[in-house]
């Protein structure tokens, strides 16, 4: 495969701090790259210099002679009152100077292709999601050799995201993409490199997906270690000879000194990079230590948003140690069923029943408690110059370290912080109240990776309940012990698994299809007689077939239940030749519990 384009030696920085030094990268045909690294690295920088939006102070980005490239931003922005199509047929006249004809016809195929059903509504009418399908749509109609996304899955939910990976993984595009994502990396990264001040050069190269990156990576890691650990022995014995004074200096020659200082130069470096890996955010969210065993208790709750039934006949329970994942579309009314819990709302019917001074801490995905005219020092600790953190007073530049700010920011307003830097300033002002349990709305939004291990770790050590509503679905498979999934329509289903909820929408998806197949197929054409023959029923077999589907269901399930247990094994790390046989079993049985889903729809539209 022939590449595309190549950077080399790039350096960006600003007044304030240097972004890189030194980072190349090459994207080739058929790429799916990743590139991932903490807040502030330069990721986002790094793709626009390669777009040409932005320069670089030293090197040079070398691209194929008439290279199509495309780049997305994170944010999507179109003219107020522009319709899908007249978004893309601007792009393209902007871009290309597409005559008008073919412009239309190419947006409405590319929106076509993309889900778009009507391609005349208003833009503003759109979901995040959708909105961010217009932005590929406008990007794809160009016909690129290379997409750059930033950020690509910001804005869009669990569907949404799976829908975007299914278009890279199908797309013969060579794409670039941002993104703090793991398991969208995990499904549709081939390669993946981070920027980072830990690695030679500031950046990490793995071909794989981000399984494998996690691997070579802490084998990176440790590698360097040891390196630093025997370079520090050979600095002690360089500064033992040296402290000996001139007699020993007769013995050895200025080289030698010279390659003393040089090692002593390498080991600061050296020492410097492997510290970068632990300056992460400290999160530890304070619990009361409560016993009880129901917390928070809702018994038939229902709740109607602007006269559209958001759910219904909602029954829950909240013990300690319960993490409950909220599912759903945007918009289904996930926030809204945090408010009722948080008692902001109240439920339309049912009652919420609540233990005694039971004490709960809001995560807002909007963020609306930090005022944008404090400063940092006002905001982290609004009384005096100390919180009060675990029973004991700390210093607020202590505090602020904690959470990756220096004193000297402490001064800056919220208003000229990122987005990642406002998530932490919220998560420690959570962190200062205990509480009974923890609402947290979209927390993962603008954090990196290392914050957000440091996040699934906390939660996973917080000893009261957790509702959690997120779209990073690394961090819901991990913490949560069970989910509520909600249609918009007013239904409400519980589900013992991330993946459970996904077959079950599948199937739910694949009734519908049916029935409106059979609604078509039993409507009179025009051509027909009034006699139409009526539509047939299950046969003997059929219905033998359908009553032991059920079964058949439930332990094709459990078996993948299992083989996802077996394939998760540790050990399969130094066996893969059984790994590869675990792996394969499991695609199998995966395929199994597909197709038996596929059946009973068909059959259950044949008996309908």
């Amino acid at each position: 495969m022939s590449t595309l384009l190549t950077a080399h030696d790039l350096s960006k920085a600003y007044v304030s701090h240097t972004l890189f030094r030194g980072v190349g990268m090459r994207l080739v045909e058929g790429d799916r790259l990743g590139i991932i690294g903490p807040n502030g690295a330069g990721k986002s920088t790094l793709l626009k210099i390669v777009a040409g939006l932005e320069s670089p102070d030293q090197g040079e980005v070398v691209r194929r002679r008439g290279l199509r490239l495309v780049y997305v931003p994170q944010d999507d922005v179109f003219d107020e009152g522009i319709t899908p199509r007249e978004a893309v047929v601007a792009r393209l006249d902007a871009e290309a100077g597409t005559h008008r004809m073919d412009a239309d016809t190419r947006a409405t195929i590319m929106l076509s292709k993309l889900g778009f059903t009507d391609v005349e509504q208003p833009v503003q009418t759109l979901s995040g999601g959708w909105r961010k399908r217009l932005s590929m749509a406008c990007a794809l109609a160009l016909e690129p050799e290379a997409l750059l996304l930033d950020e690509p899955t910001n804005h869009l939910d669990i569907d949404g995201i799976r829908w975007l990976e299914q278009l890279t993984q199908q797309s013969r595009v060579a794409m670039a993409f941002v993104t703090h994502d793991r398991r969208f990396l995990e499904n549709a990264a081939t390669r993946i490199i981070e920027l980072s001040i830990a690695y030679p050069g500031g950046t990490l190269e793995v071909q794989g997906n981000y399984t494998e990156f996690v691997r070579r990576k802490e084998e990176f890691l440790d590698g360097q270690a040891a390196a630093q650990a025997t370079l520090a022995n050979a600095v002690r014995r360089d500064t033992a000879w040296l402290r000996q004074g001139v007699q020993a200096r007769r013995t050895r020659n200025k080289t030698q000194v010279v390659a003393t200082q040089d090692r002593q130069a390498q080991l600061k470096d050296i020492a410097h990079r492997n510290d970068a890996p632990t300056q992460t955010t400290a999160i530890d969210f304070q619990a009361t230590g409560r016993k009880t065993n129901n917390l928070l208790t809702m018994h038939a709750v229902s709740k109607s948003l602007g006269g559209r039934p958001l759910f219904s006949g909602v029954e829950l329970v909240l013990s300690p140690g319960d993490c409950l994942g909220l599912l759903g579309a945007n918009g289904s009314g996930k926030s809204t069923m945090l408010r009722l819990m948080a008692g902001e709302l109240q439920p339309d019917a049912g009652t919420i029943k609540r233990a005694t001074n039971l004490r709960t801490v809001m995560f807002s995905q909007h963020r609306r408690e930090l005022d944008p005219t404090h400063t940092l020092h006002e905001s982290l600790c609004p009384v005096g110059d100390f919180v009060d953190y675990q029973g004991k007073p700390m210093h607020v530049s202590g505090w602020a370290r904690k959470f990756l700010f220096d004193s000297s920011q402490l001064s800056t307003l919220i208003s000229s912080l990122s987005g990642g830097e406002r998530a932490r300033v919220f998560i420690a002002r959570l962190m200062l109240e205990p509480a009974d349990v923890l609402l947290l709305d979209e927390p993962t939004n603008d954090l990196d990776i290392p914050s957000l291990e440091v996040l699934e770790q906390a939660l996973l050590e917080f000893p009261g309940a957790i509702v959690l509503i997120s779209h990073d679905r690394f961090l819901l498979e991990r913490v949560c012990t069970e989910f509520v999934a909600l249609d918009g329509s007013g239904r409400a289903a519980g589900h013992a698994s991330l993946d459970h909820w996904q077959r079950a929408a599948e199937l739910s998806k694949a009734q519908v299809s049916a029935s409106v197949s059979s609604a078509k197929r039993s409507e009179p054409s025009t051509t027909a007689t009034s006699a139409m023959a009526k539509p047939r029923r299950l046969s003997f077999k059929e219905q033998r077939e359908m009553e032991g589907m059920e079964q058949g269901i439930l332990e094709a399930e459990a078996s993948v239940s299992k083989l996802e247990v077996a394939a998760a094994d540790p050990a399969n790390g130094a066996d893969h030749v059984r790994a590869a046989t675990v792996y394969q079993q499991l695609h199998e049985a995966q395929d199994k519990v597909k197709t038996l889903y596929e059946r009973w729809a068909e059959l259950d539209a044949l008996r309908t």
